[in-house]
C-alpha cells in the first residue's frame, strides 16, 4: 500500500544572484557543446540529501533556512547560468544556456510529517515516498529551467535538500561542484543580510567556463542534433524534456546496498585466478558494477537476448590536452558494454561482466572519444535491455556539509524513473566502501537482496 503524500509546500521562492554581484568571469550565456547536446532531451538528474537537525522547528526557520537561502543566492553569483534557462534561439545553430536579469532559480520550501529515520534509512521503502521531496524543472519546447531546489523540513529531526538538474547543461561532476560550493559558502556564512560580503570560494570550487577548450573538428554536435530531429521532427528545435514528470514510479521499492572494503577485496580475490592473464587492473567501480549487474539480471530474470550496461566516463583528464577538473558543463563519454543474457545468468556471470567492463575501461586509454559519432544512434533502440549507472564514488557526495554535519543519507531519486538503473556512491561510513541504490518491483528487490547477500557469503 502506497504511503500518503505527507509533504506540504509552504513557499516557492525565486532565488537569483544578488543584484550587481555576478562574478566578472562568470558568463551569462554559454553555447552548447556536443557533450551537452548528446543529453539534450535526456532525463534530468535528481539527487536528495538528508540531514539530521534534532532541534525545534523555530530554530530551523530562524537560523538554518535563512543561511541556506542567502548562501544559495551568493553561490549563484559564481554560477549564474544555473539561474537561467536552456533555450534555442532561431538565429543559433545550437541550444544555448542563457541567464538574463529577472531569471531566477526556483526554491521550494516544504514540510513533511514522515519519519526521517524511515525515509532515509537503508531498509527498503516505496519509491513514491521520496518523490515529493524533489522539485520539478519548468519545461517547454521554447525553454527549460536549468536547476531547481527544494528544502523540506522534518520537524524535530532534520531536513532534506532535493535538487534536479538539466542533464544537457551540467553533468554529475558540475552539479556536485555547485552543491559543494553552496555548502562551503553556507558553512562559512556569519551574516544573512544581502548586503553582507559573501565568503569566497577556494580555487578547487571555482567553475571554469571557457567553452573553447572543447574542440569539435568532426562537427559531432551537428550529428547529435540530426539524431534528435529524427525522433521529434515536429519539434526539431525543442528543448523540452521527454515526458519526464509523467514517469512517476508506482510499484518500485527503493533499496540501498553496500560493498565494504572487505567485500570488494573478497570479490577481487575470488576472480584473481581467472583474470591472471589480463593486462588491465580491476577497479572498485568495475567490481561494484559487475557484481550488481549480474545480480540484477538474475533477480529480474531478464528475457531479452542481450543486456547493455550504460555508464559515463569523465573526459576532463582524458582529453588532449586535458581540461580543468572544474570545467562547467558536460564532459562525459557514453560507454556501452553489451553481453548475451545467458552469459550473465550463468554461474560465471559476475566474472563475465567484470571482464567486459574492465576491458571497456582499459580501452579508454586509446581514446575516450572513439566512436563518439554513434553515441546517440542507439536512442529508441529496444532490441536489448538497457541498464544505466548513475552517480560516481568520486563525487564524494557525503562530504557535502552545509554547517550542520555530513548527510545522513544521499539518494539518486531519478533512478526510480528510469527503466533499469542503479546508482553508485561512496559509502556514507567513509571507509572506502561503495553504496548502491536501486528501485525495483518488490519481488525483484527481494530476489536481488538474497542474491547480493548469498553471493558475498559464498566467497
Amino acid at each position: 500500500m502506497t504511503r500518503p503524500n505527507t509533504v506540504k509546500i509552504l513557499q516557492v521562492l525565486p532565488v537569483a544572484p544578488p543584484p550587481g554581484t555576478t562574478i566578472s568571469t562568470a558568463p551569462t550565456s554559454l553555447p552548447s557543446t556536443y557533450f551537452d547536446i548528446v543529453c539534450l532531451r535526456a532525463s534530468p538528474a535528481e539527487r536528495l540529501f538528508f540531514y539530521e537537525f534534532p532541534h525545534p522547528t523555530t530554530s530551523f526557520f530562524d537560523s538554518v533556512l535563512p543561511k541556506l537561502k542567502h548562501s544559495l543566492s551568493f553561490t549563484l553569483q559564481h554560477f549564474p547560468p544555473l539561474a537561467g534557462n536552456l533555450v534555442w534561439p532561431h538565429e543559433s545553430p545550437k541550444p544555448i544556456i542563457r541567464f538574463v536579469p529577472g531569471d531566477a532559480l526556483s526554491l521550494t520550501i516544504a514540510q513533511s510529517d514522515s519519519d526521517l529515520n524511515h525515509i532515509s534509512g537503508t531498509n527498503p521503502c516505496e519509491a513514491l515516498e521520496h518523490y515529493p521531496l524533489v522539485p520539478h524543472l519548468t519545461t517547454s519546447h521554447e525553454k527549460t529551467s536549468v536547476l531547481a531546489v527544494q528544502i523540506t523540513l522534518f520537524p524535530g529531526s532534520g531536513f532534506s535538500i532535493g535538487a534536479v538538474a538539466h542533464h544537457a547543461v551540467l553533468d554529475g561532476k558540475t552539479s556536485t561542484l555547485f552543491l559543494k560550493s553552496w555548502a562551503h559558502i553556507c558553512s562559512k556564512l556569519t551574516e544573512t543580510s544581502p548586503s553582507s560580503p559573501p565568503p569566497s570560494l577556494p580555487e578547487n570550487l571555482i567553475p571554469f567556463f571557457d567553452r573553447a577548450v572543447i574542440r569539435d573538428p568532426k562537427d559531432i554536435g551537428a550529428i547529435y542534433i540530426n539524431e534528435w530531429t529524427k525522433h521529434d521532427a515536429a519539434n526539431s528545435r525543442s528543448v523540452k524534456l521527454w515526458n519526464w514528470d509523467n514517469k512517476i514510479p508506482h510499484e518500485e521499492i527503493r533499496g540501498t546496498f553496500e560493498l565494504t572494503p572487505s567485500d570488494l577485496q573478497k570479490l577481487k580475490e575470488s576472480v584473481a585466478s581467472e583474470l591472471k592473464n589480463k593486462s588491465f587492473p580491476v577497479s572498485k567501480f568495475a567490481l561494484t558494477s559487475a557484481y550488481t549487474w549480474a545480480c540484477l539480471v538474475k533477480a529480474e530474470q531478464t528475457e531479452s537476448n542481450s543486456v547493455t550496461l550504460i555508464f559515463a566516463a569523465d573526459c576532463r583528464s582524458r582529453l588532449e590536452p586535458p581540461i580543468p577538473p572544474t570545467y562547467f558543463g558536460n564532459c562525459i563519454s557514453v560507454q556501452r558494454v553489451s553481453l548475451e543474457t545467458k552469459n550473465l545468468l550463468g554461474n560465471d556471470g559476475f566474472i563475465t561482466a567484470l571482464e567486459a567492463i574492465s576491458e571497456n575501461l582499459n580501452g579508454l586509454k586509446a581514446g575516450v572519444l572513439n566512436g563518439a559519432e554513434t553515441w546517440l544512434s542507439h536512442v529508441g533502440n529496444q532490441s536489448d535491455k538497457k541498464i544505466r549507472i548513475s552517480g560516481s564514488p568520486r563525487f564524494e557526495v557525503y562530504s557535502i556539509d552545509f554547517g550542520w554535519g555530513r548527510p545522513k543519507k544521499v539518494e539518486m531519486t531519478s533512478i526510480a524513473k528510469k527503466v533499469g538503473a542503479f546508482s553508485v556512491e561512496e559509502s556514507r561510513h567513509g571507509n572506502g566502501g561503495i553504496e548502491i541504490g536501486l528501485a525495483l518491483k518488490k519481488s525483484d528487490m527481494e530476489a536481488f537482496s538474497a542474491l547480493f547477500a548469498e553471493g558475498l557469503e559464498s566467497i
